[in-house]
């Protein structure tokens, strides 16, 4: 596969950088990445996914754009009001990017339907705001063989991991929170609130480390940081960086299976 002239114009920002080049350029269009959530993460997220050009994009999410949404989901604009995310998104990246492919599902992920749509991605990025579709997103994701990032924002704190509960010695997001929180019992930003530019660091920089996934092994730039977990701090302004080990007994990736 090779870029088209318009599309080497397009992005002739990342080739010239030696850590992407244009070997990494096209490695992104041919990868398949699945966006879970579409809201105050996923919706800068997914910019910048579109942006890096990666090739085919799927985006889930069952919710509809509301008014109070247009505070940190930048995606969105008053039209859309009323009108559900994955589709509004999909019209986004269609006006931006014809080129790509674009699939959306606008059910709720459940433990039954979460297996079907991470099967054969490159990458899961999971924005959501619960931790039952997390864990159900996460458990999938280890059965399938595919990596997660997962990516958390509330008031002025983010964090940004990256999983491959598959691989031997790597933990899971199971591993990370536990059991507990199957059932959907997590704070909202309704209930806590959030800078809408927290949710855009966040939203950017899980883009940005999923640049970095989806190009380990092809350039400088792709070394995943499997286990590890990035807090970013709004209020003291920085990041901090630490290891989540595997746990045997995690029933996502270890014995109790």
């Amino acid at each position: 596969m090779s870029l088209s002239l318009d599309r080497l114009d397009r992005f002739a920002r990342h080739i010239v950088l030696p850590e992407i080049g244009g070997a990494g350029q096209v490695a992104l269009a041919r990868k398949h990445l699945v966006l879970v959530g579409l809201g105050g993460i996923g919706s800068p997220a997914l910019q910048y996914l579109a942006a890096a050009g990666i090739g085919r994009l799927t985006l889930v999410d069952d919710d509809k754009v509301d008014i109070s949404n247009l505070q940190r989901q930048t995606l969105y604009n008053e039209r859309d009001v009323g009108h559900g995310k994955a589709i509004s998104a999909k019209r986004w990246i269609k006006l931006f990017d014809p080129a790509l492919d674009v699939e959306i599902s606008d059910r709720r992920i459940d433990p039954s339907r979460a297996a079907a749509l991470v099967e054969g991605a490159h990458l899961v990025l999971d924005g959501t705001d619960n931790f039952a579709t997390r864990l159900a997103v996460s458990d999938a994701c280890v059965k399938a063989g595919v990596p997660l990032l997962s990516a958390a924002v509330g008031r002025f704190q983010g964090q940004v991991g990256a999983f491959a509960g598959h691989l031997q010695g790597e933990a899971c997001y199971r591993c990370f929170v536990g059991d507990a929180f199957d059932a959907e019992d997590c704070d909202t930003c309704a209930e806590d609130g959030m800078l809408g530019a927290m949710a855009g660091w966040v939203g950017s920089f899980a883009a940005l480390q999923a640049v970095r996934i989806l190009l380990e092994d092809v350039s400088g730039f792709g070394d995943p940081q499997w286990s590890r977990v990035n807090l970013l701090d709004g209020i003291q302004p920085g990041m901090r960086q630490f290891t989540i080990a595997k746990d045997p007994a995690c029933k996502g990736c270890g014995s109790g299976t």
